[in-house]
Formats: structure tokens, sequence, C-alpha cells
């Protein structure tokens, strides 16, 4: 791509890594240069918390305000219901209204620690709902006005759905209806906010020209979309993904401690990369950071940490993650911010065993695993190696906090409550 930017966004767009297509390059510059323009990205209410794989498309919203313009976070209050197929291996399981509204309060306390939604200014971002127009639809009235601007034969062509059918996986009539409704969004957005930009994954691609077309069918005016690169590691393991499960941004689903050790084990290939893309660092030197080799790429690995749980939980959770980590791996101590199990009396009662509180301190998902652990020799407690799965923990033994340790890098303390 040798288009040159024009408009800040775009620039800090192609020169971070952001950016894996665009349906006008030149179009959506010429439009950014016109005053403030809002942007969205729709976000589905499938958990109560996103994850770090999420992580980017946020940041886009973040640097689409930071350059002068009006986020949009869109809730999928309407859609979840229906849910997205993409790329998807079978139908997602279908939420009940209470159990989307409460995902959505859960995400979002999210945005607001990346996105201003209180100022005066004029580009102070909007998080809106899509219930708020899908749910009272007309299904005769969309059918005739909506739907007959679609065609099957180009909606099968789309890879997020031919991939599922070369399968010969089930796509049900519900989940083939999303994509209609994630256009009608845009369009919706456009003739509301006079929003000109819908930006996602590029697994979004598909949806993303639906509502520029319709768009332009229905209200003949011109929007554009732009599409994030869907991220791996290198070594080629999906972003946010871990054999502990999710990395989630909410702090009571996964402690800050645990999100700054998430991004400290970052792989050194991958330094300078999530440098530009997850922090606010000049590109130079997150550049010359993720350059870095031997021990030196380890501080670099530190500054990546900090940075990302600074933006995402704060200065203070990225002090005491940071302080916690010195504590546990350099100085081989304790560490307050580890993450910790608080057993009462009654959860103890004349014991528990050591594979329990394997299991409960999140440090092995099942009492099978933390049998293998402690065989395999990968499992400590105080920091000593422990052997025997069959302990006995009592109260005597917890007069005092105890740290379990899965590797080098896995830790959690247990404590009894008074």
């Amino acid at each position: 791509m040798t288009y040159t930017p024009k408009s800040d966004f775009v620039a800090v767009m192609m020169e971070r890594g952001f950016l894996a297509d665009c349906t006008d390059y030149q179009g959506l510059d010429e439009a950014l240069l016109q005053g403030v323009r809002p942007a969205y990205i729709g976000f589905d209410a499938t958990a109560k918390s996103l994850h770090v794989g999420s992580l980017i498309q946020i940041m886009m919203l973040r640097w689409f305000q930071k350059t002068g313009h009006q986020p949009i976070t869109l809730m999928g209050g309407g859609t979840t219901k229906v849910g997205d197929p993409s790329f998807r291996a079978d139908e997602r399981p279908l939420l009940t209204e209470a159990q989307i509204d409460e995902n959505i309060a859960g995400i979002k306390k999210v945005f607001s620690a990346y996105i201003d939604y209180d100022s005066d200014a004029p580009n102070k971002a909007l998080m809106l709902n899509n219930a708020e127009w899908l749910d009272d639809l007309n299904y005769l009235e969309f059918l005739r006005d909506i739907g007959r601007h679609f065609s099957v034969n180009r909606m099968l062509s789309f890879e997020s759905v031919k991939s599922r059918l070369d399968r010969e996986q089930s796509l049900s009539f519900l989940e083939f209806n999303y994509m209609i409704l994630q256009a009608y969004d845009f369009m919706e957005l456009n003739r509301r906010y006079g929003c000109i930009l819908q930006m996602g994954g590029s697994d979004q691609w598909g949806n993303i020209v639906n509502g520029i077309d319709l768009t332009r069918r229905v209200i003949d005016h011109e929007v554009y979309g732009l599409t994030s690169p869907l991220l791996t590691t290198s070594d080629g393991k999906k972003m946010g993904k871990t054999a502990e499960g999710a990395i989630w941004l909410n702090a009571e689903m996964r402690s800050p401690y645990e999100f700054w050790q998430f991004w400290r084990n970052t792989t050194d290939a991958d330094v300078g990369r999530f440098l530009k893309l997850y922090t606010e660092l000049p590109v130079e030197e997150c550049e010359r950071l993720g350059a870095l080799a031997g021990s030196e790429i380890n501080a670099a690995k530190v500054i990546l940490a900090n940075e990302v749980t600074t933006l995402c939980h704060g200065p203070g959770a990225a002090a005491a993650a940071e302080a916690t980590a010195r504590e546990v791996f350099e100085k081989g101590g304790v560490g307050d911010d580890l993450p910790t199990l608080s057993l009462s009396p009654a959860d103890l009662g004349d014991g528990i065993s050591i594979v329990q509180l394997i299991v409960k301190s999140g440090l092995a998902k099942s009492g099978k695993d933390a049998k293998r652990l402690i065989a395999e020799h990968g499992a400590k407690i105080d920091d000593q190696p422990l052997t025997d799965a069959g302990l006995m923990i009592d109260a005597g033994a917890l007069s005092s906090p105890i740290k379990l340790s899965a590797g080098k890098k896995r830790h959690a303390l247990v404590r009894l409550d008074s």
C-alpha cells in the first residue's frame, strides 16, 4: 500500500499497523478533513467482559477520538439475540434479554477507561444500543424495504459464510439474517448521527460492505469501511487466548496482576508490534524497544505491560502489578497483588486437599490437571516443590497465607478469613 494519508487518523492507522483494508482510502481521508466525523464499531454482548482480542478495536476508537473525531460504541443488544456466524464452526448459544443486559453492563465498564463519554467537546463519544431500532422492526416491512436489496448469491460468496458451508456445517436462517441486521445498523447510524465509517476486524469485511451498499441504495449517502488485521502472536496463537482461558479486560474476571503478567510474557518477536498497537508511545520508541535483544528485551516487555495495564486499569494497578512481579520473581517473596483465594472456616472444614486448592485458585482447570501438574514437578507451595497430591491443608497450615505456583510464571495466594 503506497497511499500517502492526509488525515491524522488514517496516518496513525497505517504507521502503527492497525490497517488491513479500506473501501476507499482517498474518500475516507478527505471526509475526515471536513470537521468532526462519527465512526462506529459494534460489540455483541456475548460475555460480561470483552477480552484482549477486542482491544485492537477499542484502541482504534481511542485513536479516532484523539485525532479529533467522534467514536460510537454500538452495543449489540439486538444483534446478540441472533449471533454473528462469521468464521464460526457452530451456532452461538442464544442468550436471554436479562443475560444480554447484564453482559452490556459489564462491557460498558471497559470503554470508559479508553474513551471519553463525559466531556463537553464536540467529539464526545456516544454509547448506543442497536436494540433501540432493531427490537421494534416490523418483519414484513423490513423484508420489503430492506431485504430486497440483498442478493443471497452474493451473501453466500462471503468468506465468513462460504467457509462454514464448505465444511458442510449448518448455518441457520437466524444467523443468516445477522449480516442484514448489521448492514441496517450502519444505515441507521448514518441516518440518525451522520456516521460515515464502520470499523472492525478483517472477519467483518463482508458485513461492513453490505452496510455500505445498503446505505447507498436506500438513502444515497456515501459511507466507508475500514478493517484491522486479525491478530495472532508470532507463534501462531490467537491473540488473547491462553491455556488458562481468555484474558478478560474487566478486573473482576481477570485481575490486573494477571493482565499485567500476560503482557510481560509477550514473546520477543511481538514486542515492537504490540507496543505500536496497544500503547501510545511514539512509533520510533516502539521500534527501538522492539529491536532490543537478550536481557534488554525484558525491560521492553515491562514497559509494554505497564503501558497497557495503565490504559486498562490505571497507573496504580500497573505499579502494583510490577512491584508484585519483582517481589515474586526477583526476591522470591509473596507479593501483595497476587491473585488471592480467601477461604472461610466453613470452606476449610477439617481440611482441604492441595489439589482442590490448586483448582480453586485458578492454577489448574480440573483436579486431573492439578494432579498432572504435581506429577510433572510443575507445582510449588511457598516456593518449595510440591510432590504429594494427597496433601491436606488445615487451618494451622493457613495461619499465614501460602503461595501456590504453577510453573515459573503463575502464582496465587491462599489465605484463611478470620
